[in-house]
């Protein structure tokens, strides 16, 4: 029974480590297969990060079309993501595919959402007005001048240092 104990950490960590190459072997048997299934016309990103039509692919090798005039040799292995035609001309060319063309479009304002057929009318006259703490007009000029002839306080200690 202690020998059992004793050996159950190493019986999990090597059902762990084999889960984990199970797992890995899975993950690279995809990105064998996406890359086999590149056809001349498909658009695709290499690991680099660089998007390009792929113009003709062999066996160990892929030419690529990166724009007009431009074809560069990659290895297959180099091709991150086969894109789909739709994904790869909204990335490229910047050309959404509508899918809600049908669908009720959003205002870029608000405006038009709460307007009525009804005109607005004015504000009633009779309602007070709400006193917001601002100063007439007035009253301004006067206490500017009174302040010009005052010194201005120091709030802080260390104006005075240098």
């Amino acid at each position: 029974m202690n020998s059992l104990v004793t050996l159950l950490p190493f019986i999990v960590l090597i059902g762990a480590m084999i889960l984990m190459t199970r797992s890995a072997k899975k993950k690279q048997q995809a990105a064998v297969d996406m890359r086999n299934q590149m056809q001349p016309g498909s658009g695709v990103r290499t690991i680099g990060g660089m998007y390009a039509t792929v113009k003709e692919v062999n066996e160990d090798t892929v030419l690529l079309d990166a724009g007009p005039g431009v074809e560069l040799l990659f290895a297959k292995n180099s091709i991150g993501a086969v894109l789909s035609d739709d994904e790869y001309n909204r990335i490229v060319h910047g050309i959404e595919h509508d899918l809600k063309a049908d669908a009720d479009t959003v205002p870029d304002d608000a405006s038009s959402l709460t307007e009525t057929d009804e005109p607005v009318d004015a504000a009633p006259s009779d309602e007070k007005s709400v006193d917001l703490g601002k100063k007439d007009a007035d009253e301004e000029p006067a206490a500017a001048e009174a302040k010009q002839g005052e010194e201005p306080k120091k709030t802080d200690g260390d104006a005075d240092a240098k």
